[in-house]
């Protein structure tokens, strides 16, 4: 069973001004299809190459030998689950997780900030996270492919910090890139629905 390349749930323009075409040509088409196309090479022939991504994930995660593996089939899943996360005018919370952010964050401003530190705050590369940790909402970091499945936690959000993710359209400047991501893209409807 092959590891495919998602579709992405949008057209490549859709997430303009905040993400171009031009990084998302790149980061989908380039990054993600070469984590997708390594990950199928590595696990060939293998005793995982009839596993589910997430099964990889975890059995590799807990074996310094498949390294490789991990760190490829991570950044497919991190990257496809990170397209769910985005969408045209995303703006503020909504739902159900709009009222767990108030209990615990005491409104979306808080919120934002500190999930906006956390993803400044990752040296190098790597991914800033809302979790669902024993039944309470968490923000976590992980540092390059690693990724909150290989720690028992459920991933609700998360926004990519690794360099490909903004560079093109923001330079240096990943404060930016977060602030916007989080006012303007985040798709709540599918952070609702990890949450559910």
């Amino acid at each position: 069973m092959a590891i495919s390349l998602p579709p992405l749930p949008y057209a490549k323009d859709a997430l303009a001004p905040y993400i171009s075409a031009n990084t998302l040509d790149f980061h989908y088409g380039k990054h993600h299809k070469a984590y997708v196309d390594n990950v199928n090479k590595l696990i060939e022939g293998t005793d995982l190459a009839e596993k589910l991504l997430e099964e990889i994930i975890k059995i590799s995660a807990k074996d310094t030998a498949k390294t490789g593996i991990f760190n490829n089939a991570a950044q497919v899943w991190n990257h496809s689950f990170y397209w769910q996360c985005l969408k045209k005018n995303g703006g503020a919370p909504r739902g159900p997780v709009a009222d767990k952010i108030k209990t615990v964050w005491g409104g979306f401003e808080k919120f934002a900030d500190e999930l906006k530190n956390a993803g400044i705050t990752q040296f190098g590369s790597g991914w800033a996270w809302l979790v669902l940790e024993d039944n309470q909402l968490k923000i976590t970091k992980t540092a390059n492919a690693d990724t909150p499945i290989a720690h028992g936690q459920k991933p609700l959000l998360t926004i990519d910090v690794w360099e490909h993710a903004y560079y093109l359209d923001y330079q240096n400047r990943r404060p930016d890139y977060l602030a916007a991501v989080i006012q303007n893209l985040i798709n709540w409807d599918f952070v609702n629905a990890n949450l559910a």
